[in-house]
């Protein structure tokens, strides 16, 4: 297939994170033959046209000053962006375009309008499952967009059962939802590697967003626990560049309240390989956020083979087998948390069985591998010569239904 792939976030930014679900899910299907373009809006850090990998060449599109753009600002500019894909797939048309979040979910909409071509869009966030969670900033406006694109998509693939859920409670046709999840790099996630150094103390790491602090309190309180524990936060400032005010501020300024900031370590941002370092160097990954939408940082501490406990949300709930991989808790539960570690932390023959059983969840369902071909898949019935196939077959089989029951009637 031709696949054009759409995203807000340019993936040779500086400073960007290449194993992003655009950029992984590219390479993987152009490693099972396809023909991948992932289109960006060109934010000024890198050329017209590039190569992300094998098989996979990426385009940035001009729609509104080539900067970086706040979401509001950014979404002005999607119909530009729609009307430069229109033009350039006049003469390469895709067989199927995928769009990752309500951004890239308009350009699409707007691009394709007046063809069969079909639309496969991926939120990974819904606005109404944050605005659930607590987030109040989040706009209506967002929520009627989010609505009206998963309902013209030809299918829409939920990161998780909760998001599907979501998406059915929106009016998108239940037919046309297919959970499948984000994958991880299961060759650097993995059991097999080097860890990073540690002291004697029992490790817990906990991976946060760099722009928020989810649940980081309720980490700290359950720490404070734990007797000799050491908290290893990944993601976010780093101890020598904390901020001021803000949430990570606050976490710091808690763990001196509870008198165990010497135990409390901020990592900051690591690459993939050293946050598979980390990991790998755990005792336990921990998360006591109230809304994970993928679980990502979990299902990469599985495959490192290291036991979680992370609350029972989003993608977490999907990925964690409650006592086989890990544990799901309440979240934001600072005792559930500080209580169920101590218990798992007193048998460590449970700590090895769980570690064993989550490299092989993670890798047996959350390769890209597997994701890419799962996602091929969605693609293939949606594409219009296999949708009027299945419209016809299942006219047939009503028809045929029909012919039966008045056999069975008339005798």
């Amino acid at each position: 297939m031709r696949i054009a792939l759409i995203t807000a976030c340019n993936p040779l930014a500086p400073g960007a994170d290449r194993s992003d679900h655009p950029a992984y899910l590219a390479r993987a299907l152009a490693s099972q033959g396809h023909r991948v373009t992932l289109y960006a809006r060109k934010d000024g850090t890198s050329p017209q046209t590039a190569v992300l990998g094998r098989g996979v060449c990426i385009e940035h599109v001009p729609a509104g000053p080539a900067r970086n753009l706040s979401p509001e600002e950014t979404a002005r500019h999607m119909p530009d962006m729609a009307a430069c894909l229109s033009a350039g797939w006049q003469v390469n048309r895709p067989d199927v375009v995928h769009a990752f979040g309500w951004l890239s979910g308009l350009a699409a909409v707007g691009a394709v309008r007046g063809t069969d071509i079909p639309i496969v869009q991926t939120f990974g966030s819904l606005a109404a499952a944050e605005r659930r969670h607590g987030d109040v900033n989040t706009s209506a406006s967002r929520t009627r967009l989010e609505t009206l694109i998963g309902r013209k998509a030809a299918a829409v693939l939920a990161g998780s059962s909760e998001e599907a859920g979501d998406l059915a409670r929106m009016a998108v046709p239940r037919p046309a939802i297919r959970v499948i999840p984000a994958g991880v790099d299961t060759d650097v996630f993995t059991p097999d590697g080097k860890s990073a150094p540690r002291s004697g103390k029992i490790r817990l790491v906990a991976v946060a967003a760099s722009d928020q602090a989810p649940g980081l309190c309720a980490v700290v309180r359950a720490t404070a626990q734990v007797p000799g524990a050491e908290l290893v936060i990944a993601g976010g400032p780093s101890g020598r560049q904390l901020p001021r005010t803000g949430p990570f501020r606050q976490v710091a300024q808690l763990a001196t309240e509870l008198k165990v900031r010497s135990r409390v370590t901020f990592a900051g941002e690591l690459s993939p390989a050293r946050l598979a370092d980390l990991l790998r160097s755990a005792d336990v990954v921990i998360s006591a956020a109230s809304y994970e939408p993928s679980g990502t940082a979990a299902i990469q501490a599985m495959a490192c083979g290291t036991p979680v406990i992370v609350p029972a949300a989003g993608g977490h709930a999907d990925a964690v087998i409650d006592g086989t991989t890990g544990l799901l808790i309440a979240p934001e539960h600072a005792g559930m948390l500080a209580h169920r570690l101590r218990r798992l932390l007193a048998t460590p023959a449970l700590l090895t069985a769980f570690g064993i059983a989550a490299a092989d969840r993670a890798r047996s369902r959350y390769s890209w591998d597997r994701i890419g071909r799962e996602t091929a898949a969605a693609y293939e019935r949606c594409l219009p010569g296999r949708a009027a196939a299945e419209a016809a077959l299942a006219a047939a089989q009503d028809e045929a239904d029909e012919e039966f029951e008045a056999v069975a009637v008339n005798g």
